[in-house]
């Protein structure tokens, strides 16, 4: 692997030439090997030296650029996420700062990576592993951007990566685009293998999911800069920021608030944006504020829990030495008991072994009363299963013929007014069928109740509507009784217009209250049917009845 270093006037370039070779030559010896596994080895670049940075799990590369060297250029190229976008970018030295001019092609829009990314911001990579935002990249409808920024760094590489919004301040693991150095890219040779910190995608979003930012559910036409904003905010909140930097989200929500109002106000997208874009930067910094302050409370907790635990073992010590003096005095005391303990002995032997007798006996019982308990829940467990499934079977049985619903006062069967002729009580012969179906199914579980309930809607006089629902609740009684069913377990009972169950003023409230119910309950299905339904008042709308009877 050699290295063709060129020579440079400069004494203070020289020394730091010395060091870092130093440096290499230890990194050659102790990671060669493995960074030939892991890594493609530097390309050859006619004496053009680089840095070689590892982002995550891939090798990007650096360039230590000349101070006031002139113009020169890198290229970009997509990483797996983005195969298909490039670009390039000229690098400018000027006096205390480089001039970055970059321009990119075919990035695809930032959602595909997933409703909380809005935006790709360019980074700078130093080979200490800083990352410095330099900017945010927005591509038009044909996927190009171009960006023109300033930097003080000297060595660095360039990587672009999906952000939920500009002001981010540590480079998502969303890597798109990366520099690739050219032969002709000018700068300092000096081959480093060195990695970054990155968050990885769901960390801005850890406190909110990503499909409850308030980006996810905005219209289509809102300005980018306005749903970064709203994004920044939202994540602050979570973050903690109303408690740990109150005054900076207060800042960034009236940014936004103003921004809102423009939007509102249709003031055009420089204004919104301006405001817009001071919400994030604020939201940013309350975010960053707050993450700092929770490592300042934890680091504070460890140091008191550190106190707290020399102090503890402070009070421990003092404890076993008192506790040591004071065994040391009973230890004595025990010698002079020793010979009066001996003759007691044989007596405390015999006493011991009674009540060894006596508790073994009490845990004998005792298990045998636990052994009889758990025997009778279990078999109460099992009764209540039982009872359970067969409410189930019996609700899926009676649902395959008429609508059945369970409830408190048990499985209610409801038979619509269409199973009667209009204004009678006389079953329609489809009617009988479904009861004689209902029949048999009620048969086969034994000692069940049956309550037969009839409703009306609110026409017709309240007289009226008391027989017809009377005649109607005793037709399925007696169609109930004629299939086989015993007449003690069934009642019928008629309560005209109480009870609606849908509004009576319109149509189609009136038919939904023109009903019979029929409650099917009894302890063999796990219930005993609650107290019958009690007569209602009648319902506000319908105050004047009208004379003609109801259907």
């Amino acid at each position: 692997m050699g290295i063709d270093i060129p020579r440079w006037r400069s004494a203070r370039v020289g020394d730091l030439m010395k060091k870092c070779l130093t440096a290499i030559a230890f990194i050659l010896m102790t990671g060669w090997i493995l960074a030939q596994e892991t890594n493609p080895p530097v390309e050859p670049m006619d004496q053009t030296p680089v840095f070689r940075v590892k982002v995550v799990s891939r090798t990007t590369k650096a360039v230590n650029y000349r101070h006031r060297g002139g113009s020169t250029t890198v290229d970009f190229k997509g990483t797996s996420l983005m195969a298909e976008a490039g670009g390039r970018a000229k690098v400018d030295g000027k006096a205390g700062r480089l001039a970055i001019s970059a321009e990119f092609t075919h990035l695809q829009p930032v959602a595909k990576f997933g409703a909380q990314y809005l935006t790709y911001v360019l980074w700078a990579i130093t080979p200490e592993g800083r990352s410095v935002n330099l900017g945010e990249v927005v591509p038009n409808n044909d996927g190009k951007s171009k960006i023109d920024v300033t930097t003080d760094l000297q060595a660095f590489g360039l990587v672009v990566t999906a952000e939920p919004y500009f002001a981010v301040t540590r480079p998502s693991d969303l890597v798109v685009v990366e520099n690739i150095v050219r032969q002709e890219t000018k700068g300092f040779e000096e081959p480093i293998d060195a990695k970054f910190d990155m968050l990885e995608g769901s960390q801005y979003t850890i406190d909110v999911p990503a499909d409850q930012l308030p980006a996810t559910h905005a219209s289509p036409n809102t300005p980018l800069d306005l749903l970064q904003a709203r994004n920044a905010v939202a994540i602050a909140k979570a973050a903690g920021a109303q408690q740990y930097a109150p005054d900076s989200l207060s800042k960034a929500e009236d940014f936004l608030a103003r921004a809102e109002d423009y939007l509102q106000r249709k003031q055009g997208r420089t204004p919104i944006g301006t405001v817009a874009r001071g919400a994030t930067q604020t939201a940013e910094d309350a975010r960053v504020l707050t993450l700092k302050k929770k490592e300042e409370e934890r680091i504070a907790a460890e140091k008191r829990a550190m106190q707290e635990a020399q102090e503890k073992a402070e009070a421990d010590a003092k404890a076993s030495a008192e506790a040591e003096a004071r065994a040391k005095a009973q230890a004595e005391e025990d010698a002079s008991r020793r010979a009066q303990a001996e003759t007691e002995r044989a007596a405390a032997e015999k006493a011991q072994a009674e009540a060894l007798a006596r508790q073994q006996q009490a845990q004998a019982e005792a298990e045998k009363s636990r052994l009889a308990a758990e025997e009778a829940e279990r078999q109460k467990q099992e009764a209540i299963r039982q009872k359970e499934e067969m409410r189930a079977r019996l609700l899926n049985q009676l649902n395959q013929v008429l609508e059945t619903r369970d409830t408190d006062r048990g499985l209610v069967v409801s038979m619509p007014d269409v199973l009667f002729d209009p204004g009678q009580y006389t079953l329609k012969p489809a009617a009988r069928e479904r009861l004689a179906r209902i029949s048999g199914i009620v048969l086969a579980y034994p000692d069940l109740k049956l309550q037969i309930e009839g409703y009306t809607d609110s026409t017709g006089g309240d007289a009226f509507n008391q027989r017809l629902s009377e005649k109607r609740a005793a037709t399925v009684r007696d169609c109930l009784v004629d299939a086989a069913v015993p007449i003690n377990n069934v009642f019928a009972r008629g309560l005209g217009k109480a009870n609606p169950i849908a509004d009576n003023s319109t149509a189609a409230g009136r038919k939904l209250n023109r009903r019979v119910e029929m409650i099917v309950s009894g302890d063999v299905i796990g219930d005993i049917a609650g107290t019958p339904a009690s007569s209602a008042p009648p319902n506000p709308g319908s105050s004047n009845p009208p004379a003609n009877p109801p259907h």
